[in-house]
């Protein structure tokens, strides 16, 4: 069979698979928005407080009760000031270099199937085109088929295959306004985290002139290497 015709029997299903893949896709946007929407409504954190706490803690020296604040949370910004406590006997320098490594975590974390969104948004609206095309193809072989029927055969096939045009602007504008929503709130979480972790370091370098002994009575924890 030629190229040509091959072709031809493939555009004359129709739009109607298009249209049924566009649904899908609607689905499973709206599924993603659901549940990114349900993760940071779930895993907030008052980070003016938080601040205050583990500035007045590490001030104070009370190393093992500034990991207690941030314990047991799963919210990106307090895991990652988790994973740099963790690391406050060995120095500042190892505190920064966990709290980055941590930090890059959490960014997939936050950014988990926000791509999907985003590749949505910006294709639905070709993916309705080509079923458009496909109906208009459609419609055009029919009236060959079907000459007595005249225009009102061509017509009724083109207003059924512009749906899919229809559909797909209706898929990728949610989409899109999802993407945006979710994507402005990743930065400001990695925003605050970058605020949280600056605040620690600073009162650990601080912390860093204090003596020995000091340390040791105020948090239990041993002495904190010094970082320059």
């Amino acid at each position: 069979m030629h190229i040509t015709e091959r072709f031809l029997a493939f555009t004359l299903l129709g739009a109607e698979w298009v249209l049924w893949l566009l649904v899908l896709l609607s689905i499973i946007s709206f599924a993603i928005m659901i549940e990114r929407a349900y993760f940071f409504l779930t895993h907030g954190v008052d980070v003016e407080s938080l601040g205050s706490d583990l500035r007045r803690l590490l001030s104070k020296g009370s190393f093992a009760d500034a990991r207690s604040r941030v314990k047991g949370s799963d919210s990106p910004e307090m895991t990652v000031i988790a994973a740099g406590l963790e690391e406050i006997e060995r120095g500042t320098d190892s505190v920064a270099e966990a709290m980055v490594g941590q930090k890059a975590k959490e960014r997939m974390r936050l950014e988990r199937n926000l791509a999907f969104l985003g590749t949505l948004g910006n294709n639905a609206p070709f993916i309705g085109l080509f079923g458009t095309v496909l109906g208009i193809i459609k419609a055009f072989h029919d009236l060959a088929g079907n000459q007595a029927g005249g225009v009102a055969v061509v017509m009724a096939g083109i207003s059924e295959a512009l749906v899919a045009t229809a559909l797909g602007l209706l898929v990728a504008i949610p989409a899109v306004v999802g993407y945006n929503i979710f994507n402005r709130r990743v930065r400001q979480t990695i925003a605050n985290t970058d605020a949280l972790a600056h605040v620690v370091l600073a009162q650990l370098k601080g912390e860093g002139d204090a003596p020995a002994s000091t340390e040791k009575s105020k948090s239990g924890a041993g002495k904190l290497s010094e970082a320059k």
